[in-house]
């Protein structure tokens, strides 16, 4: 796959549009369902999204956030898996575009991580931090 992208520059553009819009309609699909206890961990800021697409630990946790995190982490990385191989693109692409949009949607007061690693709330009339390669993220639908 990668001879390929370095053979046709034109395919990297498209695909990459393509994975932004795939992570674009994961986002409502990682956030149905939630667990009581995955609702008040984050909402208490026990855990965060992280910039690769998963929930991260802005401090210590206690046994039980560690094990709802992992539980949810465990299902994106599924699901991430499944959408990252009919779009042709890495696991790690297809969860970096989507932490872009879960960071994005996060609400006031929710933890997320910033692109140099530290940890912030969510405040009123300010974006998140996000990496400056999110902006493809944003342009499209969903």
């Amino acid at each position: 796959m990668t001879v390929q992208f370095l053979r046709n520059p034109g395919r990297v553009a498209l695909q990459s549009a393509a994975v932004f819009a795939l992570a674009a309609l994961a986002v409502p699909a990682l956030g149905q369902a939630r667990d009581p206890a995955y609702e008040a961990a984050r909402a208490a800021g026990q855990v965060g999204e992280q910039v690769d697409g998963y929930l991260g630990f802005p401090s210590s946790p206690t046994a039980e956030v560690r094990r709802v995190a992992d539980s949810v982490n465990i299902t994106r990385r599924r699901i991430y898996t499944q959408r990252a191989l009919t779009q042709h693109s890495t696991v790690e692409e297809y969860a970096f575009t989507t932490a872009c949009r879960l960071i994005l949607k996060t609400a006031l007061g929710e933890k997320y991580q910033a692109p140099d690693g530290t940890w912030h709330a969510r405040t009123a009339g300010e974006a998140p931090s996000r990496d400056p390669k999110c902006a493809a993220a944003d342009a499209l639908p969903g």
